[in-house]
């Protein structure tokens, strides 16, 4: 093949991100990271996933850490990779709707802290929860890139894909991605979807998924083939299952071909050396569970995510009813039908499975609606691509329905900043420590607790509990 038609595909690396919040719960701490920055900086990564998604949450409710001074230290160490976050749309980290002052200040701050890339993405694919992130990193001189959450559907046409994509160049997107969040999408699906967004726009596209069903590393063949110009990607220690395929083993599949990543392999199994004793330090904690390891063609049957049949597991259990899993998978499909067919990913999953299962244990369906099954029929998470079922809309809402919002959801918020800041005021350090509390504010102050106990030597709560001063 002649020189000029060589595309090397590029690579983000998952392993500071979601490689380990799939496989061990997000517990990976920042003094673990930091030892391997400078070397993985030398790889010539397209990106480094690092922040965002469940990192910020994890690291103050669990490890006791300030998200911000991660993302700070690892700015420091990586002089020449571009690093990258994952970003809920209008839900930024958190799981509601926060007004467009929050969303624009924490853009803000998470650029000016050294993020490069803010991956967007909302749970329903309505692109109104989308615009107000991306026009805040396109002002921050930010790269923007829009993710469109992949689904199977009888809505989800090649169409709808190419027409959503559309409106996100259109909107001001820097790159797009194609987030396969649950292993659905099999190699001759991402073939005819990577030819169809290339044709549609002109933006760089990038393909994430999971290798949950056992297809991703062949999937990412099929699509870097077929136009695709970054995939995401795990150093093998936390790769494979419910994370990513293996960066090793795919620099080596592409080797010698048209798309040679040209990423040193010595180089990486140094990196793979250094992962590999936490690997290993997890599976004996148990803070690896090795059913997350294994293939699950579940994922495929029934288009339900690895981390979703999991949850339906422990519901069941709990309460004494694991000899109905099959009929809550046979329900799920029917109840997101109901709900207007949203993609499965967080907070919808949860959503659906919930309801789903109270509809099979009260032994009538809908007998027991669930407060987001309500919010998410009145419009409160945005627009289905399908109407919802009158008759369900009818039984679970009742006169309630003439209370429906066909707006952007965050158009009936207030301003939040201000309120927030007076709430938390005796807690302030730094700027940043407003955007914590108003994303999580018992964990935060939880944490701002602990941090001053840690800087004072004296614990607070004995004061608090005295004087009241502290908002919970």
């Amino acid at each position: 093949m002649a020189e000029t038609e060589k595309k090397p595909v590029k690579i983000t690396e998952t392993i500071l991100r979601d490689a380990h919040q799939s496989l061990i719960a997000t517990r990976m701490t920042t003094e673990q990271m930091l030892p391997i920055v400078d070397k993985m900086d030398q790889v010539g990564f397209h990106a480094v996933e690092c922040w965002g998604g469940a990192t910020f949450d994890a690291s103050l409710r669990f490890l006791k850490e300030d998200p911000w001074n991660r993302l700070r230290k690892l700015r420091d160490g990586f002089k020449k990779t571009k690093l990258q976050m994952l970003f809920r749309g209008q839900n930024i980290l958190g799981y509601n709707h926060y007004p467009d002052d929050v969303v624009e200040y924490f853009v803000q701050k998470s650029i000016a802290n050294g993020i490069d890339i803010i991956r967007i993405f909302d749970c329903l694919n309505d692109v109104r929860n989308l615009q107000t992130a991306v026009s805040a990193c396109n002002k921050e001189k930010g790269h923007a890139q829009v993710a469109l959450s992949y689904t199977l559907g009888d809505a989800y046409t090649l169409d709808y894909w190419t027409e959503t994509a559309k409106k996100i160049e259109d909107m001001g997107a820097d790159s797009l991605c194609i987030k396969d969040m649950a292993g659905l999408l099999v190699p001759q699906k991402a073939e005819e979807l990577v030819r169809a967004l290339k044709e549609a726009t002109d933006l760089p596209l990038e393909l994430h998924t999971h290798y949950t069903s056992g297809v991703a590393s062949m999937t990412y063949m099929k699509a870097v083939e077929n136009g695709c110009d970054i995939i995401d990607t795990a150093m093998s220690p936390f790769a494979l299952g419910t994370s990513q395929p293996a960066t090793e083993v795919m620099v080596e599949a592409f080797r010698g071909t048209p798309n040679d990543t040209g990423l040193d392999q010595d180089l990486l199994a140094e990196i793979a050396d250094y992962f590999r004793p936490m690997r290993e330090e997890a599976l004996a904690s148990g803070l690896l569970n090795p059913k997350v390891l294994g293939v699950n063609i579940n994922t495929l049957r029934y288009q339900v995510p690895g981390g979703m049949l999991s949850n339906l597991i422990s519901q069941l259990k709990e309460q004494g009813k694991e000899d109905k899993y099959d009929e809550v998978l046979a329900e799920v499909p029917r109840v997101r039908k109901d709900l207007g067919e949203p993609p499965l990913v967080t907070p919808s999953s949860q959503i659906v499975g919930t309801q789903a299962v109270f509809n099979v244990l009260m032994g009538e369906r809908y007998k027991v609606a669930t407060k987001e099954t309500k919010d998410i029929l009145l419009g409160k998470y945005g627009q289905t691509v399908r109407p919802f079922d009158p008759e369900v809309v009818d039984k679970v809402l009742g006169e309630e329905k003439n209370q429906a919002i066909t707006c952007r959801p965050a158009d009936l918020l207030e301003p939040g900043l201000a309120k927030f800041e007076e709430e938390m005021k005796q807690w302030k350090q730094q700027d940043e420590d407003v955007l914590t509390y108003a994303l999580f504010p018992k964990v935060a102050t939880e944490y701002f607790k602990y941090r001053e106990a840690q800087q004072t030597g004296v614990d607070p709560n004995a004061a608090d509990q005295k004087n009241g001063a502290y908002p919970v």
